[in-house]
Parts: structure tokens; C-alpha cells; sequence
């Protein structure tokens, strides 16, 4: 009985530890199922997610972000070559001595003279702490065309993210409506193919001609090549996408398209915040800093430099801070140099004209760039509210092109409309369709540019 017992007990611990082995072997089992399946399901990508995402990875707006940081960090570097340098400078020189003897060295005894007359003894030592200063026009014009190359590199930076924003913005609408356009040619096809189905059954009926059924046949095939075209542009627009959203651009994505868009603004408040915020605009006047700073920096060169030195540690044969008869080795000494251009065979004069001949160019592409502005705004607004207006008659469109072909086919199973009414009808409501996503989609990019325009975005 006991070794009955302790058989059932063996047996029971044994299945107990193949129930926990297999507990254990399917367990990394399920993260993984959970991470296939979240790999599977398709990322939803709202606009923001979009342009955050395009921002990352596209090379010009990267390349422009480079270069407003590079611009920065040249401001820095100008801003800091006002400042006093310091430089703990270390050297031994040893020099052939010429055989004689001199008392140029420190000491009251003679030592060996060096052979070349420059070096003050045949080995000498230095470990000095060095501060220098240049004092001029010139590093204040550099400072200043500092702050304005950085200030044009900012404004550059700012026209090309409001580029990309735009460019998203339009391959955005642009896949939803082609999304939205392969949902038409379903509904086309499918209205394509009931039609085929009632013009047999009229012809069964004798209350329609075979020739009903043929036209109705070619009407089906192309809604059906419609469908086939509408996929192919859909998929080329979201991979055109997908470009900029992922490393793989066949990655599976759901766009999520905002709601109703805001309604416009007026135009004069669009009108002050062009003013205020364009980004060519400030491009332009950053430009014209630039070209300013480089006549103040040519100027420069008309007027001397001042330089100041303050030297100390030690300069002796000796790397100790007493040398021989308790000389003091270790001292300072300071000096102050005064630079004045006298002549240079006119080179400043006609760098100073270059600098000029830019500045009036830079003013030239200002007043430009301030035409420009007041004429795309213009175009701007009218664009928007063009597109906005046309929003709701292509809405009524599609109403009405809707009714039309349903009380059209009513005609025609009344034997009180032809075949060809009902085709007009059927293509009538799909051009209405399509029309009104290629209306958003304008609506869409006109809101864009304006807001691009006025430094909104």
C-alpha cells in the first residue's frame, strides 16, 4: 500500500513538473504572438504625426537645421574672439655655443655665448602664462555679420520647414482623397454592375434591347479598370508618403484626417501677420544684415588694431624659480602694440566697394521679396476663398448628381429613360465625387500656402 502511495505521488510530482516545463516554454511565446500582431496592425498617422515625422527624415529641411546650428555656434565663436585668450606656452632650446664666453646670461659668472645671436644662452627654458587681446573695428564687425548669418541661417531654416510642412500637407490630403476616390469607383463599379443585372432582366422582360445590356456590360468593365487605376494611384500616393513617415516606405499606415477645417481669417489680420511673420521676408532683411555687416567689416581695415600682451612665468637657462646668486627667474612682462594701415595698394578700398555693390544687391532682392510677398497674399486669399466657397457647391453637386441618377434609373425601369441617360448619370455622379475630393484637397493646399505666407504654421 505504502509503495502504492509513493507511486501516485511520483507520478503526480512528475506531471506537476511537465505542466510547469511547458508553462515555462510557452510563456516567451505570447510577448512575441502580442508583438507579431502589434507589427501587423497598421500605424495610424494623424498630420502632426506626419510633418513630425517628415521633419526627421528629410535630407534639405536636415541640411537647413545643420546649418542654423553651425550658424549659431559661428556666433559663439565671434561673440568669444572679443575676449581675452590665455596660453601656458612651454619650450627648451638648446644652441650650438660659438666657443666664447659672455655675461649675457644671468649670474655673476661668464657662460658660453650661443652661436646664433637671436637665442640668449645655449639653453634656455620657458613656461609662461600668456594673455593676449586685439582691440578693433573689425571684431565688432565680425560679431555683428555673426549674429546676422545666424539670424538669415534661423529665417532659412524657417522657409524650409514651412516648405516641407506644405509638401506633407499636400501628399496628406492627397492619399486621403485617393483613398476616398478608391471608395467612388467601388460604389461606381457596384452601381455599374446592379445596372448590368437590371438591363437583363429587362431584356428577359422584353422591355429593353440587347444593345441596354452591351452598353451596360462596357460601362461595368470600365468602372471596373476605374477601381484597378484608383488602387494603383492610392498605393503611389502612399508610398510617396511613406518616403518620408518610415524607413520602410511599404510600411502599412492608416492616415487620420483632421476634422473641419477653422474658417478664414480676415484679411487684414492675414495682411499684419505676413508682415510680422513671413519667413522670406525676414530671409531677405537677414540678407541685407549680412551685406551691411560686410561694409562695416571692409571699412574696418581703414583703422588700426590695438594689441595687448601680459606675459608671465619663466624665460632662463634654468627651469627653477631662483637661478644662479639668487637671480628670480619667475616674472611677468606686458606690452601694448598699435597697428595703423598706411598702405595697401587700394585692396581695402576695393573690398570695401564689393561689400557695397552686395549690400545694394541685397537691397534690390529685399524690395523684390516685399512685392512678391504683397501679390502671393493676394493670390493666396482669393485662392482660399475660391476653394472654400467651392467646397459647398461641390457638396451640393454631389447631392444632386446622387438624385439624379436614382431618379433616373426609376425613368428607366419605367421605360420613360434610355441607356445612355442613366450611363450620363452614373458618370455625372462620379465626376461630382471625385471632384469634390479633388476640391478639399485644393482647400486643403490653399490653406497651407496662406498660412505659409503669413508665418501662422
Amino acid at each position: 500500500m505504502l509503495e502504492l502511495r509513493s507511486l501516485t505521488g511520483s507520478i503526480s510530482c512528475l506531471l506537476l513538473a511537465a505542466a510547469a516545463l511547458a508553462a515555462c516554454g510557452q510563456a516567451p511565446e505570447q510577448p512575441a504572438d502580442a508583438a507579431s500582431r502589434d507589427a501587423a496592425k497598421p500605424v495610424v498617422i494623424t498630420l502632426d504625426e506626419a510633418i513630425r515625422r517628415a521633419q526627421q527624415s528629410d535630407p534639405s529641411y536636415a541640411a537647413s537645421s545643420a546649418e542654423s546650428a553651425v550658424s549659431a555656434l559661428d556666433r559663439s565663436i565671434a561673440r568669444g574672439s572679443l575676449l581675452p585668450s590665455a596660453v601656458y606656452h612651454n619650450q627648451a632650446l638648446y644652441t650650438q655655443p660659438n666657443g666664447l664666453l659672455n655675461q649675457a646670461g644671468q649670474g655673476a659668472a661668464a657662460q658660453p655665448a650661443p652661436r646664433f645671436i637671436a637665442n640668449n644662452a645655449v639653453r634656455e627654458y620657458a613656461s609662461q602664462a600668456s594673455i593676449n587681446d586685439t582691440l578693433g573695428v573689425a571684431g565688432w564687425a565680425g560679431v555683428r555679420r555673426a549674429d546676422a548669418a545666424s539670424a538669415l541661417a534661423a529665417a532659412q531654416l524657417e522657409v524650409s520647414r514651412r516648405g516641407l510642412v506644405a509638401a506633407v500637407t499636400g501628399m496628406f490630403y492627397g492619399s486621403v482623397a485617393a483613398d476616398h476616390k478608391i471608395t467612388v469607383a467601388e460604389l461606381a463599379r457596384k452601381e455599374a454592375a446592379d445596372f448590368t443585372k437590371l438591363t437583363g432582366e429587362r431584356e428577359q422582360a422584353r422591355e429593353s434591347a440587347h444593345a441596354d445590356v452591351v452598353k451596360a456590360q462596357l460601362v461595368e468593365q470600365q468602372r471596373q479598370r476605374d477601381l484597378e487605376d484608383a488602387k494603383v494611384a492610392a498605393e503611389k500616393a502612399r508610398l510617396e508618403l511613406g518616403v518620408l513617415l518610415f524607413p520602410d516606405p511599404r510600411t502599412p499606415y492608416t492616415l487620420q484626417a483632421p476634422g473641419d477645417a477653422p474658417p478664414l481669417a480676415s484679411r487684414e489680420d492675414v495682411e499684419q501677420a505676413a508682415a510680422r511673420n513671413n519667413p522670406e521676408l525676414k530671409s531677405a532683411l537677414a540678407a541685407l544684415g549680412v551685406s551691411n555687416a560686410d561694409v562695416l567689416s571692409a571699412r574696418a581695415a581703414y583703422l588700426p588694431d590695438l594689441g595687448l600682451n601680459v606675459t608671465y612665468g619663466i624665460d632662463a637657462p634654468q627651469i627653477a624659480e631662483n637661478g644662479p646668486g639668487k637671480v628670480r627667474n619667475l616674472g611677468y612682462s606686458a606690452s601694448v602694440t598699435l597697428d595703423i594701415p598706411v598702405w595697401d595698394w587700394l585692396s581695402t578700398e576695393h573690398k570695401v566697394k564689393q561689400s557695397e555693390i552686395r549690400r545694394d544687391a541685397a537691397q534690390v532682392a529685399l524690395s523684390a521679396a516685399q512685392r512678391q510677398l504683397i501679390a502671393r497674399l493676394d493670390e493666396a486669399y482669393s485662392e482660399a476663398e475660391t476653394a472654400r466657397d467651392q467646397l459647398t457647391s461641390l457638396d451640393a453637386s454631389v447631392a444632386t448628381a446622387e438624385e439624379s441618377l436614382k431618379l433616373t434609373k426609376l425613368r428607366y425601369t419605367g421605360g420613360e429613360a434610355s441607356v445612355l441617360e442613366v450611363v450620363d448619370a452614373q458618370s455625372a455622379f462620379v465626376l461630382a465625387e471625385n471632384a469634390r475630393e479633388d476640391g478639399r484637397v485644393r482647400y486643403e493646399a490653399a490653406r497651407v500656402d496662406l498660412r505659409t505666407l503669413t508665418g501662422t504654421m
